[in-house]
């Protein structure tokens, strides 16, 4: 934002205030820095403006940014000398805006005062969340004020509630500035008026410096409380009617979001990870393992790091994600960040015994509830089953030619589908999608009864997603928004379901996974685990060695836990009601499923261009059905149910 001293030259003129109504009128986006500090940003043509004045007698940092999320906004300088300029920019904006809508809002916001050093020195941040509501005397709104009361009531930070005053007075802007629109000329408009006070808890007690992580909060729940009131009044006053409250978030998006994108992508894209930690003498293992009688660990070695963590790192955090204003977004750039340090971090510690710490931090360890639903299903399912056996086995080349016809489906119905199918000889494990490509072990057996239940787990699902990924604005959504392996294994494990190729062997599996991870983090040897598998849960031996080689990969990882726990939590979501589609707009966590509805309501996410191949077979929309009955994993092994 400019910062000048205010003179005749540095006023807002006429022809800046007819250029933004030219623009609005013409429903286009408004982006202009203002003279001396501030900027106005009208995102479309919307019913409301939300008014920041940065007061001159005093610092007020942050404050500016609790304005600034909005998809309507004036940040401004509260010197006197521009505040009739001001004025008339407002009031032109309220009377343009006014004439399609048949009313406007115009909220201005301010920051009451800092808490004192004594309070701050028992407790830091202040007293917590709180706001005063000025609604002049008389003004009509009634119900209005109620709706922003309730929805500022709800905010909680910290485990605090916020506190919300209602004050009618004659003064509904800050202390010290004149009303930068009259209560009277505010109504010849059809315009109504309220004040905004917040408590500045995010505020040190000098005031001059700011506790980042609690307003990135505020910043965060305020947005939601005031877009509600904004959705009350439209619906209540104006013309505009839209479906959800979420419609009146920003959709235009700065460059910073753009940038912050890119360099976050370029991170993510310059290492595979799973490849990285994917061993690549797995046969050769093997066969060592074998001739020490099974008694020896082998010794697994990693393709070379082609990356510098520390260069990688530094990278990584040029990426400017403080400059971005939305905060829904920010909240999004900000975990992937986080979640890419934490990667870079285990990639230089493979062989390490720090390398299990920090995939526990990724990936979760296992918890009670899990580890028990994994001992009943090795429990009760037994360890000779016909299920995987019907039909004999493909081979590798085989199996690629029918994972090349339906990558063909894909590829006719969206163009820009260029993946791959591969087979390596140098992967320890069956399948892998990377980068949108399928990867075979060029020495795997596929079952033929498990054969259409992969294709859908890998592409059909992790392919589907990357690619739909692909298609939004922005590159996370195809490499992944932090903590997305959960929601992707578990809606790949309900895909093998909805072609009827989740087999009982199958769910065996995922649950020995489980519980060998439990004993990798108990302090169990890879021996000792193998054993474990072969001798006491009857899996036969190179089964129970790949499952061990999964879970000691890199010195530790319990990644292969995500399957089971993404199982779980999906079918608790489908049996609430909730819809497969939109977790398959690319690639996401379970808690960003409120998120992706916000974006596809505000129009930043575009309809996703692939939809798996199954949902069209009448017998998967049938299982799918009962899925949204409410059933749990072990429903699954019982009768035809699976």
């Amino acid at each position: 934002m400019s910062r000048k001293t205010p003179g005749r030259s540095h006023q807002i003129t006429d022809r800046f205030i007819r250029t933004v109504c030219a623009r609005l009128s013409a429903n286009k986006r408004v982006r202009r820095n203002l003279p001396v500090w501030g900027r106005l940003h009208i995102d479309r043509q919307l019913p409301f403006l939300v008014v920041y004045r940065r007061p001159t007698d005093r610092s007020d940092p942050g404050t500016e940014r609790l304005a600034a999320s909005e998809a309507s906004h004036l940040i401004t300088s509260g010197q006197r000398s521009l505040q009739a300029g001001l004025a008339k920019l407002v009031q032109a904006v309220v009377e343009t805006l006014g004439e399609p809508f048949g009313a406007f809002l115009l909220v201005e916001l301010w920051s009451g005062r800092s808490p004192d050093a004594a309070a701050a020195d028992d407790d830091p941040g202040g007293p917590g969340p709180g706001f005063r509501i000025f609604a002049p005397r008389g003004s009509r709104p009634e119900a209005l004020i109620d709706t922003f009361q309730e929805a500022l009531g709800r905010i909680r930070i910290g485990r605090r509630s916020a506190t919300v005053d209602v004050e009618r007075t004659s003064r509904w802007g800050p202390k010290g500035m004149s009303p930068i629109v009259r209560v009277t000329s505010a109504d010849e408009a059809g315009c109504c008026v309220l004040g905004l006070e917040v408590n500045p808890f995010y505020q040190s007690h000098t005031g001059k410096a700011v506790y980042p992580l609690v307003l990135r909060e505020l910043r965060r729940r305020l947005t939601r409380a005031l877009r509600r009131g904004f959705y009350d009044f439209a619906h209540s006053y104006t013309t505009h009617q839209p479906l959800h409250y979420h419609m009146l978030g920003r959709r235009a998006l700065v460059k910073a979001v753009w940038e912050v994108d890119r360099r976050l992508a370029e991170v993510s894209d310059s290492f595979d990870y799973l490849l990285q930690v994917t061993p690549t003498n797995a046969e050769s293992a093997w066969r060592t393992f074998q001739r020490s009688r099974f008694e020896r660990a082998p010794l697994f070695r990693y393709r070379p790091l082609p990356i510098d963590p520390v260069v990688c790192k530094r990278r990584l955090y040029e990426a400017p994600v403080e400059r971005i204003e939305d905060p829904t977004l920010l909240r999004l750039f900000r975990q992937k960040q986080d979640e890419l340090d934490r990667r870079v971090t285990m990639l230089q510690d493979i062989n390490t015994p720090r390398f299990v710490h920090s995939s526990i931090q990724l990936f979760g360890d296992v918890d009670d509830g899990l580890g028990d639903l994994a001992g009943q299903l090795l429990e009760r399912i037994p360890s000779r089953t016909r299920d995987d056996s019907r039909g004999g086995h493909l081979d590798a080349p085989t199996f690629a030619r029918r994972a090349e016809e339906e990558v063909e489906y894909y590829r006719q119905r969206w163009p820009e589908v260029q993946a791959t199918v591969q087979l390596r000889p140098d992967m320890g494990t069956g399948l892998l999608v990377s980068h949108g490509s399928l990867l075979i072990n060029a020495h795997a057996r596929i079952p033929a009864a498990r054969v259409e239940a992969l294709i859908q787990h890998e592409i059909g699902t992790h392919m589907v997603t990357y690619y739909n990924g692909r298609a939004q604005p922005f590159r996370q959504l195809y490499s992944g928004l932090a903590g997305y392996e959960a929601l992707q294994e578990g809606l790949a494990v309900v895909a093998e379901y909805l072609v009827g190729g989740l087999s009982r062997p199958r769910l065996r599996l995922l649950a020995a996974r489980v519980l060998a991870i439990r004993h990798m983090i108990d302090g169990a040897s890879f021996v000792d685990v193998f054993r474990e598998l072969d001798r006491l849960h009857d899996f036969d031996r190179r089964t129970a060695f790949v499952t061990t080689m999964r879970i000691y990969r890199g010195g530790g990882l319990t990644k292969d836990a995500v399957y089971l726990r993404g199982l779980c939590q999906l079918l608790e979501y489908l049996g609430r009601g909730g819809q497969l589609e939109p977790l398959l707009v690319g690639k996401i966590a379970a808690e960003h499923v409120p998120i992706i509805r916000e974006l596809q309501w505000r129009r930043v996410l575009r309809e996703p261009p692939l939809r798996p191949r199954y949902l069209e077979h009448p017998a998967a929309v049938a299982r799918l059905g009962r899925l949204r009955e409410g059933i749990t994993v072990l429903d699954l092994i019982k009768g035809r149910r699976a």
